[in-house]
């Protein structure tokens, strides 16, 4: 293996690591949260939708911000950011204080989302960025394994707020790693100035391009039902399910094992058969997964294991679908790739915010409605990637060196 892109993937990995725990670590804590803060359970999933909706409008910031400045001096003031949110959620007497530090958490949380994904399209191309993206996925999917376990322990020692408490060390240490292993990869040459008219004609460009809003489109509705997941699971699986906390983040583990595995097969495929092939492949497998799951709960089937299992397979035909659309989304578009990055980030949580917040009234605790709402996310991501996939030119996202 290329130790540069081992090493590059483990500094990444770790930074993107801050978006995963400063979501999934809390997740067990959020019917306790409910109940100290005297707040509704949709109340409570909306701290949820707050970091989504910040994480996602600010990136359009922060990608532009990156080519300006280079990639390093916006993941600082980001982490920075980050660290004085989780402090304010630490010390929240009210759902609605909660909610606003959240609101600031996401913000300083989207510069260590958007920034690494131009690093990667920095250094490499085609299959090497899909190996590479795959390897920084198999980082940020430890952590929706480990946050919530994290979260549990954190929760039976000393409740709610340390968790937010451990967030603050956990970005203390992402901005060691920033400072001291990670190099700039943009040089100053090559910044582009911030500027309403360069932005303007950049988002104008991208938005218009056909190819990289369907591969968006198709990573936005992939992430939706990660979102729809994450808002409903927790009560689900403790309500449902009677799970405590230890065991609901258990369950949460299993499923995210799945994605994790599949994406670091993602890359081999992509190099052996052709990554259009392995999206199709993993498109199909979740829509096919996602449907049969909502029929089998119809039908009365939604024990645990069977609701499990199919998430299970459903995360990992879909970790073998997010490296390769992010790869082949900034393909073309290596001169913007901040702003490319930060728009595409932007619509994807913009999409599962706008999905969670809809869908919200009809989350009560049971299965039916959680498992409905991923079937339509993966309905979606189907239909529109069959659609780009079909106009894709032949060898698009060759392996090729980075320009």
């Amino acid at each position: 293996m290329n130790r540069s892109i081992f090493r590059t993937a483990l500094v990444l990995g770790l930074l993107s690591a801050i978006g995963p725990f400063s979501i999934d670590m809390y997740l067990p804590a959020l019917p306790e949260i409910a109940r100290d803060l005297g707040a509704a359970e949709t109340t409570v999933q909306q701290t949820i939708t707050f970091y989504f909706l910040a994480f996602g409008l600010s990136q359009f910031l922060w990608g532009p911000m990156a080519d300006a400045w280079g990639r390093k001096p916006p993941l600082i003031l980001g982490i920075l950011l980050f660290a004085l949110g989780s402090i304010g959620c630490a010390f929240a007497p009210s759902a609605g204080w909660l909610m606003a530090a959240r609101f600031v958490q996401g913000i300083g949380g989207a510069a260590v989302g958007v920034v690494p994904r131009a690093v990667v399209r920095d250094r490499f191309r085609g299959v090497d960025a899909t190996r590479l993206m795959a390897m920084v996925m198999l980082v940020i999917s430890v952590s929706p394994m480990l946050a919530p376990l994290a979260g549990s322990a954190v929760l039976a020692f000393g409740g709610w707020r340390l968790i937010f408490g451990a967030l603050v060390i956990v970005a203390a240490m992402s901005l060691a790693v920033t400072l001291f292993a990670l190099p700039e990869t943009l040089a100053r040459g090559q910044r582009v100035p911030v500027n309403l008219r360069s932005m303007g004609r950049g988002c104008r460009m991208l938005l218009s391009d056909p190819l990289f809003m369907g591969l968006t489109l198709v990573a936005a509705f992939g992430f939706g039902s990660f979102f729809v997941f994450i808002a409903s699971a927790s009560f689900v699986y403790t309500e449902s399910y009677g799970l405590s906390p230890t065991g609901f983040s258990i369950a949460f583990a299993v499923n995210a094992l799945g994605f994790f595995a599949a994406s670091q097969a993602a890359a081999p495929l992509g190099a052996r058969f052709g990554l259009t092939r392995v999206m199709r492949l993993g498109l199909v497998g979740f829509g096919g997964t996602a449907g049969t799951l909502v029929l089998l709960v119809l039908a009365g089937a939604d024990r645990l294991p069977v609701v499990a299992g199919f998430l299970f397979a459903g995360n990992a035909f879909m970790g073998l679908v997010m490296p390769a659309t992010f790869v082949l989304a900034l393909e073309e578009h290596g001169d913007i790739a901040g702003l490319a990055s930060s728009l595409g980030g932007t619509l994807q949580m913009l999409t599962g915010a706008v999905l969670v917040t809809a869908l919200a009234p009809f989350f009560d605790g049971t299965v039916l409605p959680m498992v409905a709402a991923i079937a339509l996310c993966a309905g979606m991501a189907l239909a529109i990637g069959l659609w780009v996939l079909a106009r894709l030119p032949q060898g698009y996202g060759a392996s090729a060196p980075a320009g």
